[in-house]
């Protein structure tokens, strides 16, 4: 298991759409959780979306009905969908995944900055 990287990000103006992706070798090898974090300047990081083990997705209410979180397994990818966005919308974004039979490590990315702004 390694970090994940983390891309797609940048700068659109507010209604655009930015698609983000997340890889890393064994990302999707154990059933975990895994899931995208952000971080705004002077904030504490805040959960955004996850897709449970089961499959089942969540996500932060702000965004429900503008971000699709997805998996492709296969590719050990994981993508954010991002629809209609928003200038506080802006901030810095990570995945997370875990590995081990209890979910026990925990692995994160650098992460990828999504600027919206007119």
């Amino acid at each position: 298991q390694v970090q994940p990287v983390e891309s797609g990000g940048g700068l659109v103006h507010p209604g655009g759409s930015l698609r983000l992706s997340c890889t890393a070798p064994g990302l999707s090898s154990w059933p975990c959780n895994v899931a995208w974090y952000r971080q705004a300047a002077g904030k504490e990081r805040e959960w955004v979306a996850q897709i449970q083990f089961d499959g089942v997705t969540v996500y932060l209410d702000s965004v429900k009905g503008r971000f699709a979180i997805s998996q492709e397994k296969a590719k050990d990818t994981l993508s954010l969908e991002m629809n209609d966005l928003k200038v506080e919308d802006t901030a810095m974004y990570s995945c997370m995944y875990s590995s081990g039979s209890r979910c026990q490590q925990t692995y994160w990315g650098q992460g990828t900055q999504v600027t919206v702004s007119s």
